[in-house]
C-alpha cells in the first residue's frame, strides 16, 4: 500500500468507483502479516488461539490395533467362504484389560470396543453376527476379512503433524491435543483492536440525550463482534467531530493496537474528519465497495495498523465487518487463508428488490419447508439503519452484483449468520 497524497487519494478514491467485494478483500488480505510473538499456555486455556507452530505427534493414535466393535476378534483367514465359522472361544479382551495368549487356528477371543486385538487376530465379527454355545462361537455367514478393527496410528501416526501452524484451536483440535498427552501448546499472541465511533450526536449508556442526539449502538456491535473472535479489545469511545480530537485518536490507536476501527466519518461531508485524517496521516487503499449496505468504507494504515472506517448506519457496520473486517482480523491472527463464509441455495418466499450494481446483503430467516426444501424470507425493511432487522435475521440474502430484482419463488443464496459467529 503506498502513501498518497491528498489529491492522489480524492482522484481514484471518493471520485473514483467502487471495488468490487472479491477485489476489496483480496487487497485488504494482500496488506495483512500475522501478529508476532505469542505465549505458552496450557491446553484448556488455548482455546480459540492460533498455534504458531506445528504439533508433532510423539505416539500414534491410536496407540495399538484395536476393536471398532464389541464382538469376537479371530483370524480372518478362518471365516468359512459361505457358511458359518464354528470357533472355540479362549478368553476377553477388554479396554484396560488385553488378553495375555495369542489367538490360534480355531479358536477367537470376546472382545469389547476399544481393547487391544490380540495376537493372531485380525478381524472383528460383531456380537449380533455370532451365536454363543457355551465355549463355541458360531460366526454367521457375510464376515469380511479385517473388517471392525481400528489399525494402531490410523488416526494420527507417530511423526506426523498433528496439528498444523495457524489451526485456531477449537473443541476438536483441544480433544487431538489431549489424545496426543500434550499438556501445553505455543500460541500467536491475540491481536490487539482499537475502535470509536464519531459523532458529535453519539452518547454512550448511561447519559442523557438531548435534542437531537442517540445513543451510540455502533460501539456495543463492534465490541461483540470483535470478542466473538477472541481479539483483545481497547475501546476508546465516541470521538467528537473535531479534526484534532479524531487525529489524536487516530495517534493514541495506532500506538496501541494492530488494527483499527472505526465507525462513520468516512463519507465527504464537511464534519466528516475521519477520511480527512486518514488522508493527511496515514496511506489509503481504497474509499468505496461496489457492496449494499456499505458502500463508504475506508481501508488503509495508520503507522504500522491496519485501517478500517466503516460507515455509520448500523447494519452497514455489520455487514461490512463481517465481509471484510473479520477475515483481515482472522490472517492477523495467523490463520493462513481465511475460509469464506458458507452459503447456501435457497428459495426466496418474498419479491426483493434490487438494483444492478452493487452485491446487497439483505437481511433474512431460512427454514425448512414442508417439502424439504430451504426457503427464505427477508426481515422486514431493509434499510441500513433498522438494526431490527438484523436482529430478526439468521442469514444474510446475497444478490450478486449483476443481478435485478427477485421474483418470489427464485433461487437465491443465503449466508447463515453461524458461519460467522
Amino acid at each position: 500500500m503506498s502513501s498518497k497524497t491528498n489529491a492522489d487519494c480524492c482522484a481514484d478514491g471518493h471520485e473514483g468507483p467502487a471495488l468490487k467485494l472479491s477485489e476489496a478483500l483480496s487487497r485488504i488480505l494482500a496488506e495483512v502479516q500475522p501478529v508476532s510473538g505469542g505465549d505458552t499456555l496450557a491446553v484448556r486455556s488455548a482455546l480459540g488461539r492460533v498455534l504458531s507452530a506445528d504439533v508433532v505427534s510423539s505416539i500414534d493414535v491410536p496407540s495399538h490395533t484395536n476393536s471398532a466393535m464389541d464382538g469376537y476378534a479371530l483370524a480372518g483367514s478362518e471365516l468359512s467362504a459361505g457358511g458359518e465359522t464354528r470357533l472355540e472361544v479362549i478368553g476377553t479382551s477388554a479396554a484396560g484389560r488385553p488378553f495375555a495368549g495369542e489367538v490360534r487356528s480355531g479358536q477367537c477371543v470376546r472382545i469389547m470396543t476399544g481393547a487391544p486385538m490380540p495376537p493372531g487376530a485380525d478381524t472383528v465379527a460383531m456380537q449380533e453376527n455370532v451365536v454363543r454355545d457355551g465355549d463355541i462361537a458360531i460366526v454367521g455367514p457375510g464376515q469380511k476379512v479385517g473388517q471392525h478393527v481400528r489399525q494402531a496410528g490410523e488416526d494420527i501416526a507417530a511423526g506426523t503433524i498433528a496439528l498444523a501452524a495457524g489451526t485456531r484451536l477449537m473443541p476438536a483440535e483441544i480433544g487431538i491435543l489431549g489424545s496426543l498427552g500434550v499438556g501445553e501448546v505455543r500460541v500467536r499472541r491475540r491481536p490487539r483492536v482499537a475502535f470509536f465511533s464519531t459523532g458529535d450526536e453519539l452518547r454512550s449508556v448511561g447519559e442523557p440525550l438531548g435534542e437531537g442526539q442517540i445513543y451510540d449502538s455502533n460501539r456495543y456491535t463492534i465490541f461483540g463482534m470483535l470478542s466473538r473472535l477472541g481479539v483483545d479489545v481497547l475501546d476508546m469511545g465516541v470521538i467528537r467531530d473535531d479534526r484534532d480530537a479524531v487525529e489524536q485518536a487516530f495517534a493514541k490507536a495506532a500506538a496501541e493496537a494492530d488494527a483499527i476501527v472505526s465507525s462513520g466519518g468516512v463519507s465527504v461531508g464537511d464534519a466528516d474528519y475521519v477520511a480527512e485524517t486518514l488522508e493527511r496521516t496515514g496511506t489509503v487503499g481504497f474509499w468505496k465497495v461496489a457492496m449494499k449496505p456499505g458502500r463508504p468504507l475506508a481501508f488503509g494504515r495508520i503507522g504500522e495498523a491496519l485501517f478500517f472506517g466503516l460507515p455509520g448506519n448500523p447494519n452497514s457496520v455489520m455487514v461490512t465487518f463481517y465481509q471484510l473486517v473479520q477475515p483481515a482480523l482472522q490472517a492477523l491472527a495467523g490463520i493462513p487463508n481465511p475460509e469464506p463464509p458458507l452459503t447456501m441455495p435457497a428459495i426466496s418466499a418474498t419479491a426483493l428488490h434490487k438494483k444492478p450494481g452493487r452485491r446487497e446483503f439483505q437481511r433474512g430467516v431460512f427454514s425448512r419447508s414442508e417439502d424439504g426444501r430451504l426457503v427464505v424470507r427477508k426481515t422486514g425493511h431493509q434499510g441500513s439503519g433498522v438494526l431490527s432487522s438484523m436482529a430478526a435475521a439468521n442469514c444474510f440474502i446475497v444478490l450478486p452484483e449483476d443481478s435485478g430484482p427477485v421474483a418470489e419463488g427464485d433461487e437465491v443464496t443465503v449466508q447463515p449468520f453461524a458461519a460467522f459467529v
